[in-house]
């Protein structure tokens, strides 16, 4: 779901070509390589073309959260329905300079309040790999669950999920 709205210190809004500068250095950090995997961008072209194709996946919705003041983006938040999974998979990142500051709690829960309120999913997934605490930890505090372990394509990841029916 594509919607722009603010938060008290944020503003989040769909991904636009124009983030090009800031996924070419998000896609590029050491927690994104780990963890979601590199994307083989070197620069803003290839940069564009990554959100081009995003923005061209009808199932894929990332949203730019930026720092209200300056216009900064510094992470996203993203709503991909996977042919594979049975539930829309809710994930986020974020640059490290801005981590342990409440903004990826802040946009990840109120862009968690706006698909709860579209009433158009009764459950979602978060999945990650098992050694990413962080990341753990903040799908913990938004209130998902563990579900199970998995291996897919050859490596094992958490799925977390949360259910409306439970946690209305």
């Amino acid at each position: 779901m594509y919607i722009s709205f603010e938060t008290d210190r944020l503003k989040i809004r769909p991904i636009a070509l124009t983030d090009a500068a800031f996924i070419a250095v998000l896609v590029n950090t050491k927690g994104w390589l780990e963890f979601i995997g590199d994307r083989n961008i070197s620069d803003e072209n290839d940069a564009k073309k990554y959100i081009q194709k995003i923005l061209d996946n009808e199932n894929f919705y990332y949203s730019t959260f930026e720092l209200k003041d300056s216009q900064t983006p510094i992470g996203l938040v993203t709503f991909l329905h996977r042919e594979e999974e049975e539930f829309p998979d809710f994930g986020f990142a974020m640059l490290p300079n801005y981590e342990n500051n409440g903004y990826a709690f802040e946009a990840s829960s109120a862009y968690l309040n706006k698909l709860k309120a579209s009433a158009n999913h009764q459950q979602f997934l978060a999945i990650t790999k098992p050694s990413n605490a962080k990341s753990i930890k903040l799908i913990l505090k938004l209130g998902f669950q563990f579900d199970k372990n998995s291996t897919k394509e050859d490596e094992l990841l958490s799925y977390y999920r949360l259910d409306l029916t439970n946690n209305s």
